[in-house]
């Protein structure tokens, strides 16, 4: 089969990693990419907003599946504009993608379909939003309505917090169109972790649980970000995990049939453990980042059988590693705030099984330089998760003092 993945980053580069072991693999391309992906597949210099571009090359390259890594082509209705012209993809349409591409939907979808989530409320108007605030006290967490790249939540532990965290949201418009509208809701105390399912109308099939650290320093300090390590599996006993599928993700592949926006592809339940039971924080509407860098890497099922499986009709029989999978993300220096590109990355001694998944990179030269905010994943498969972490640190040593470059010391501690 011809393969048409379509993101720049390092969960479309895990992605990649995963398609290469298959035999029913022909050609691989990847619109846009990056200069770490290229070196595994052919790179299409095709923005994957440029969704009528794509369309086009996936045409004149007889491509038989697209996979979608990102929100942004999602919501912006890719895959109602691959139907449309008889193009296999994996991947939600419009309508089914809002589940990520809108918080007070999800939120009004849950208290309709009574899956459990957290108590909140929408506001438009800045005033309003203060008055619950006051009302409701912290810790209190607010949250764009829209996309944000992983950024637009923010954990208020103080009611000013809170107020200058609606305000910059709703008048400073921090994440632009984002922010038209903010959720309010209450703080849910737990662990969190992340449940992803292969997901086909009313057929939910789900992977093994992981862990993201969002927090950008180390004892989970900080402002959140687009995750800065993981690790799989996240200990999460069976009873929780089928109270998970069955209350969460099957309730809502359900709801979404009944609402006449049936899903297809990936369902991310963004969960936390609370004393009533897991409860919903967020859902995306695609593989979850850094997350699947650490979940794939333990399938042991073909990934394009599993989606052409899921696609027709039929069980896809997941089978995962006996092991765990740690990864570590490694930052431009600044991040999430400003920070500066260019910076060549040096060369990490890959030993034990390790393995880089690259982000934010550029290739210039034959060498590698900074191009973004998390610029790369080490990653390592063991037995045990001491193990599998002890081959990351040990992988990234050469960057401990780095002045362009930091990453957190604690993914996976204290787990």
């Amino acid at each position: 089969m011809n393969i048409l993945v379509v993101g720049r980053g390092g969960r479309e580069h895990s992605i990649v990693k995963k398609l290469l072991e298959s035999k029913r693999l022909a050609k691989l391309y990847v619109a846009p990419g990056n200069g770490g992906i290229a070196k595994d597949a052919e790179c299409v210099p095709i923005d994957e907003m440029n969704i009528d571009e794509l369309v086009r090359f996936a045409k004149e390259a007889a491509i038989d599946l697209t996979i979608v890594g990102p929100e942004a082509p999602l919501n912006a209705g890719i895959a109602d504009a691959f139907s449309a012209e008889g193009l296999r993809i994996f991947a939600p349409r419009k309508n089914a993608a809002i589940i990520e591409g809108s918080k007070s939907f999800a939120k009004q979808f849950m208290k309709k379909y009574e899956i459990p989530t957290a108590e909140y409320e929408t506001f438009t108007e800045v005033e309003k939003a203060k008055a619950y605030i006051e009302e409701k006290g912290a810790p209190i967490v607010i949250k764009a309505d829209g996309l944000a790249a992983g950024k637009g939540v923010v954990v208020a532990q103080t009611k000013s917090e809170a107020i200058k965290a609606a305000e910059d949201m709703l008048v400073g418009k921090a994440f632009s169109d984002a922010c038209s509208s903010i959720v309010i809701e209450e703080f849910l105390e737990g662990e969190e972790f992340s449940l992803m399912a292969f997901v086909h109308e009313n057929k939910v099939y789900p992977m093994i649980p992981a862990r993201d650290h969002k927090r950008v320093f180390d004892g989970d300090e900080g402002p959140n970000t687009g995750g800065m390590g993981a690790f799989a599996p996240a200990e999460i006993s069976k009873e929780h995990i089928d109270f998970s599928v069955q209350e969460i993700l099957q309730k809502t592949a359900d709801g979404m049939m009944i609402e006449n926006r049936t899903f297809t592809g990936i369902l991310y339940g963004g969960l936390i453990l609370t004393a009533e039971g897991p409860k919903v924080i967020e859902f995306n509407a695609r593989f979850g980042d850094p997350e699947t860098e650490v979940v794939l890497p333990l399938l042991k099922n073909d990934l394009v059988q599993v989606i052409t499986d899921i696609l027709d009709g039929q069980n896809p029989q997941l089978q995962w590693e006996d092991q765990h999978c740690l990864g570590t993300v490694v930052a431009s220096r600044g991040y999430p705030n400003a920070y500066e590109k260019g910076h060549p990355i040096p060369a990490l001694p890959l030993q034990n099984d390790a393995f880089l998944i690259y982000a934010g990179v550029q290739l210039q030269e034959k060498n590698f330089v900074s191009d973004g905010g998390r610029v790369l994943l080490v990653g390592a498969k063991a037995d045990t998760l001491k193990a599998a972490r002890a081959k990351v640190y040990e992988t990234l040593a050469p960057l401990k003092n780095s002045r362009n470059f930091f990453f957190r010391k604690d993914i996976g501690v204290n787990s």
